[in-house]
């Protein structure tokens, strides 16, 4: 792997993955809009020697250039304002772009690049803050297959289960599939809890037990030890679901009619609204606060 590389974003999840490209060996610059945030300055300060004061500086030089960054409207900015990504990068480089936009602004996004010959490849990410760190996330790539092989080696240093699903866009179509399946799980594990409690069972036995069986899933195993010790410090905040919801409406249109996603968004909404909005920014996992005075 001899590509010079930059990383766009260090938030929760972008943070930890610059960290293991940067542990593999890379040559990497990163950049972040504000660079003496929390995130960037808990880096390890080799970390941080390679972290640069602009998108120009970052990408000039870079053959593949990661971007993980928050709602539409942020890729959009990051990449097409006037010191923007396409103002810099290099033919025939490659955008790798890890945020949840959905497939419709994968698909645009990826259109206006190719007018300055610039690749794409949307690739959304699921497994929260701890796959992150641990370099065992999902990752879903839609682009050019010639593309996701050039860059699948860093994939395989990102996550343990990565997929190619086909044209540009198709990565964000299985990623909004999977958050509204993350949703209703999150309802499943706080409902299930809540009758555990009412019925006097010790909630880690319904923890326990119910991840050996039918009922088991990610968010059982690894958010619903955090709802019984009250930790909701995030590894997804709400205010991140609730956007990727928000995608999931705007893509079915007018044809919406999920009441599961409708149901989630609500009880989300309740959660996130709780101390003036404060809850915007705890984890998903937060949202059994929506059921507490139940």
């Amino acid at each position: 792997m001899k590509h010079k590389l930059a990383f766009l974003g260090l938030g929760v999840m972008g943070k930890a993955m610059y960290v293991n490209l940067h542990k593999s060996g890379q040559s990497i610059k990163a950049w972040n809009r504000t660079k003496n945030s929390p995130h960037v300055q808990s880096l390890p300060s080799e970390f941080q020697l390679n972290v640069v004061d602009s998108i120009s500086e970052a990408v000039k030089d870079a053959n593949i250039i990661f971007t993980c960054l928050g709602d539409v409207a942020d890729v959009e900015d990051v990449f097409f304002n006037s010191e923007g990504v396409m103002k810099f990068a290099q033919s025939n480089s490659i955008i790798v772009d890890f945020s949840t936009i959905g497939s419709q602004s994968a698909q645009k996004i990826s259109h206006k690049l190719q007018q300055k010959n610039i690749r794409f490849l949307d690739a959304p990410v699921s497994g929260g803050d701890i796959g992150a760190r641990q370099g065992t996330l999902t990752i879903m790539v839609g682009g050019s297959l010639t593309d996701f092989q050039e860059c699948e080696p860093y994939f395989n240093i990102l996550g343990k289960n990565i997929t190619y699903c086909g044209s540009a866009g198709s990565g964000q179509a299985v990623k909004l599939c999977n958050q509204v399946l993350a949703s209703l799980h999150m309802i499943g594990v706080c409902e299930a809890l809540k009758l555990a409690e009412k019925q006097g069972i010790d909630p880690h036995l319904v923890v326990d037990v119910c991840s050996t069986g039918a009922a088991s899933s990610w968010a059982l195993s690894n958010l619903a030890p955090k709802i019984i010790d009250s930790d909701y410090n995030p590894g997804f905040m709400i205010k991140h679901i609730l956007k990727d919801l928000r995608l999931v409406k705007e893509t079915l249109g007018e044809n919406s009619d999920l009441p599961g996603v409708e149901l989630a968004q609500k009880l989300f909404e309740i959660a996130a609204q709780l101390n003036q909005g404060e809850g915007y920014n705890l984890g998903t996992q937060a949202m059994m606060k929506s059921y507490i005075n139940q």
